[in-house]
């Protein structure tokens, strides 16, 4: 049930986060539409069987053209539809080139180049414009994040070898300052799949000396379709560095039975060190039912101790079973959660006009962001596994409801951006296409003829199909 009721919040998030994407789009087509009297004869969110349509009162002017009484047709049609993953704006001229001499006026293909691209240009519009007042509420509310404070430094990994400490603090990366692990993230993200020098500038702990840290990269994590950006450096943050302590016990499970309290720390297991929490709990989980001959420290002293995980129950009784198919080790015993001092905690406001300048820059960034990362898979310095389909969008919406408003807004935001882009390139069928073809017949003064465009058409749906392929592909992969 816990599963089920899992899939239904995921998919109701991604049904809210493409309801609000969708919607805006086609309203920046449909409102730049009407300020150029252009008949809009159909507003739909979604495709194929309506659920739900309505139409508003006719418009006089329409009717008034024809010599004739208003119509319901004269109105727009709204319809809400099955398949969520888009919808249209339908205008008078826009597919039907026969039109009687009186309704010209309304068609979109008789108002002027600068018009007819004003309304194609009008949605991506809206979605960046979507994604300026949500940054810009965000930042006016505060952004909560951890200071860039380095935890584990893997040894001999390429950070290790470039200097990097445990309690250096990243105040910059590549010449870029960064307040946050959040903005460390975004700035190592643009070099995904690059060969060169990733340039930091860091202070170490209790030093006022900043120290310029150059580490190599190598096409680095290029093809990889899941990057570990951190980890791949051998950087782990301080507030994800947390220790082998044990914290609750409860009563009645292995821990308890093994001797194990609350405060011991784990040094080893079957020889091997455990230096991490995360470490334990693999240790933990791989080992169902096998003894693990295990070395705590409890008031200065060591001991020993054989521990004997069990075997983790569904709600139904039986094993729990891992993404590999395994069965999975508890041993009912929490981890110690350290406490961070408050200069680790960066709570980041701003005014409401300071706040503007910010949005603005951040839809800027991250609109070169996806420009960029759309060349590297055209170049191959990224892999095209990163596509996700709208099975990844419920999953990540799902998460990022779950962890609040904030993450929520910030996943809506750069997923408008990534819709506005998208729409923006000059493939025939999407809004960059049309304002291409605008382009070519504001320099030859004449449309191109209509087989030039049939065949960009035809060309433009065989690339969304392949890129909506690699995309439902890459998601059933990643659920396999």
């Amino acid at each position: 049930m816990e599963f089920i009721g899992s899939i239904i919040f995921d998919v109701a998030a991604m049904l809210v986060t493409l309801g609000i994407l969708v919607t805006f789009h086609e309203f920046g087509h449909f409102w730049v539409a009407r300020k150029c009297g252009v008949k809009v004869e159909k507003f739909s969110i979604g495709f194929g069987k309506p659920l739900l349509r309505w139409r508003e009162q006719p418009r006089p002017e329409f009717a008034a053209a024809a010599g004739r009484a208003p119509t319901p047709e004269d109105g727009t049609e709204f319809v809400l539809a099955a398949i969520p993953l888009g919808g249209y704006v339908k205008m008078l001229g826009e597919q039907d080139h026969d039109i009687p001499a009186a309704q010209k006026q309304f068609a979109f293909n008789h108002k002027p180049l600068w018009q007819r691209a004003a309304i194609v240009a009008a949605g991506p519009a809206a979605n960046f414009l979507l994604a300026i007042v949500l940054y810009w509420i965000m930042f006016m509310s505060g952004v909560t994040d951890f200071a860039p404070v380095v935890g584990k430094v893997t040894p001999n990994s390429a950070s290790g070898r470039a200097g990097l400490q445990y309690g250096d603090e990243i105040l910059a990366v590549d010449d870029k300052s960064t307040r946050t692990w959040q903005e460390v993230r975004k700035q190592l993200l643009d070099r995904l799949g690059e060969t060169g020098t990733l340039h930091l500038q860091v202070v170490g702990e209790d030093s006022s000396i900043t120290r310029d840290i150059g580490i190599s990269l190598n096409s680095w994590l290029a093809g990889d379709a899941n990057p570990d950006i951190l980890g791949s450096l051998g950087i782990t943050p301080i507030y994800m560095d947390i220790p082998p302590v044990i914290g609750q016990v409860s009563p009645g499970n292995r821990a308890e039975a093994a001797g194990i309290r609350s405060g011991d720390m784990i040094k080893s297991a079957n020889g091997i060190a455990v230096e991490g929490w995360d470490e334990w709990v693999n240790m933990v989980r791989l080992n169902p039912e096998t003894d693990l001959r295990v070395t705590i420290a409890r008031a200065g002293q060591e001991q020993a101790l054989i521990l004997r995980p069990a075997i983790r129950l569904d709600d139904s009784g039986n094993p729990q079973l891992d993404a590999e198919g395994r069965q999975q080790g508890y041993i009912g015993a929490g981890v110690q959660v350290p406490v961070l001092s408050e200069d680790m905690i960066r709570d980041i406001h701003f005014s409401p006009l300071a706040a503007i300048v910010e949005a603005v820059s951040e839809t800027w960034e991250n609109s070169i962001f996806v420009l960029v990362s759309i060349k590297k898979m055209i170049i191959g310095l990224m892999s095209v596994n990163n596509i996700s389909g709208p099975i990844t969008i419920a999953q990540i919406a799902g998460d990022s409801a779950s962890d609040g408003l904030e993450y929520f807004v910030g996943f809506l935001a750069i997923l408008s951006i990534s819709l506005g882009v998208m729409n923006l390139l000059p493939i025939p069928v999407l809004d960059g296409g049309h304002l291409f073809y605008y382009a070519i017949e504001a320099i030859i003064r004449k449309p191109l003829p209509e087989g030039v465009q049939e065949m960009g058409l035809r060309f433009g749906l065989l690339v969304i199909a392949g890129i909506m392929f690699i995309a439902f592909y890459n998601d059933i992969n990643r659920l396999l």
